[in-house]
Formats: structure tokens, C-alpha cells, sequence
């Protein structure tokens, strides 16, 4: 980790604008065409598992975790994970995925998954989804499909289409 005098702390609803635009600058328009994306549209992120990276009042990355079933099984959506460019590379990212997952396990949650690079995600302890188990409502390259097992056990039963659990504001 870097000595730069970083802070993780809960997403406030008044962030939303610097992390729309973190998104922007890290993946581009076309992200909203990816499967991953596909899945939270009209999902709320779950505000107790959402997170920013700041170096002093500048916000430099960002986690969410979104809800989901994948069929009768109720779980998570890791992402998206942005870190500013200028701060990549330097722990930043995985100090935030670590907050997260810990965040979940201390609320109960059983399962995480998400869209993303193996290598790099299996330090948190990502593995790659069991082929042919699980389905996404769009195309995946399945390598990059992987899930976390909060909960012992929680993936030997699971099998079933992935959709995201819309939520009102309210809730």
C-alpha cells in the first residue's frame, strides 16, 4: 500500500456525480452494454456495502455490491470496482474489494460474484464459477465469472439464471 494518506468510508448519496464520472473515465461508454451493467440497471447498490477510496476530499476509487438471485438463492454483485488511473496499481483497488467482502460476511450474505479478472480478484479469495451451473442474462466469457463463498457450502447447491433484485429507494 502506498503512505498516501488514504480514508475507505461509506458512499454518501452526495458522491453519486464524482463516481458517475470515475465510471466514465475508467470504462468508457461502453460499459453500459456489458452483462455486469445489464444486471444492475434499476437495482440499487446496497448502501451498507458501498464504498469510497479518498486521498484527503478527492474521491479516487469506488466498490458496490448489488443484490441479486440466482434462482432461488439470494446473493451479491461485486462492482464495478474503478480506481482513478493516477492511483492504480498501488493497493487502492484491493483495499476496497476487502472492505466490501468483510462488510458482507459481517451482514450475512453467503455469496459475492462478479465480472473480472481472475488474477487479480483471487487475492480475496475469488474463484471461478463451476462451468454450466449459473446463468447470466447476457453473454460472459465464462473464465471471468467467479464467486466468493461467504458462507461454507454456499455454492454446492446453487445452479439457476442470475438476475439483480430491484429495490424502491425506499428500501
Amino acid at each position: 500500500m502506498t503512505d498516501l494518506p488514504l480514508t475507505l468510508r461509506h458512499e454518501h448519496a452526495a458522491d453519486g456525480a464524482a463516481i458517475a464520472k470515475l465510471h466514465e473515465r475508467a470504462f468508457g461508454p461502453g460499459r453500459f452494454a456489458k452483462t455486469a451493467y445489464r444486471l444492475r440497471e434499476g437495482v440499487n447498490a446496497l448502501p451498507t456495502l458501498s464504498f469510497v477510496a479518498l486521498v484527503g476530499t478527492l474521491i479516487v476509487g469506488s466498490i458496490r455490491l448489488t443484490p441479486l438471485m440466482v434462482g432461488q438463492t439470494p446473493a451479491l454483485l461485486l462492482g464495478p470496482l474503478a480506481v482513478e488511473q493516477a492511483f492504480s496499481s498501488i493497493g487502492i483497488g484491493m483495499n476496497l474489494v476487502n472492505r466490501a467482502v468483510e462488510a458482507a460476511r459481517s451482514e450475512g450474505h453467503s455469496l459475492i460474484f462478479l465480472v473480472g479478472d481472475e488474477p487479480f480478484y483471487s487475492r480475496a479469495g475469488f474463484v471461478v464459477m463451476p462451468f454450466n451451473r449459473v446463468e447470466m442474462p447476457g453473454p460472459v466469457d465464462p473464465k471471468r465469472l467467479l464467486v466468493l463463498e461467504l458462507v461454507p457450502g454456499a455454492l454446492a447447491p446453487l445452479e439457476g439464471r442470475i438476475v439483480g433484485v430491484k429495490r424502491s429507494n425506499a428500501a
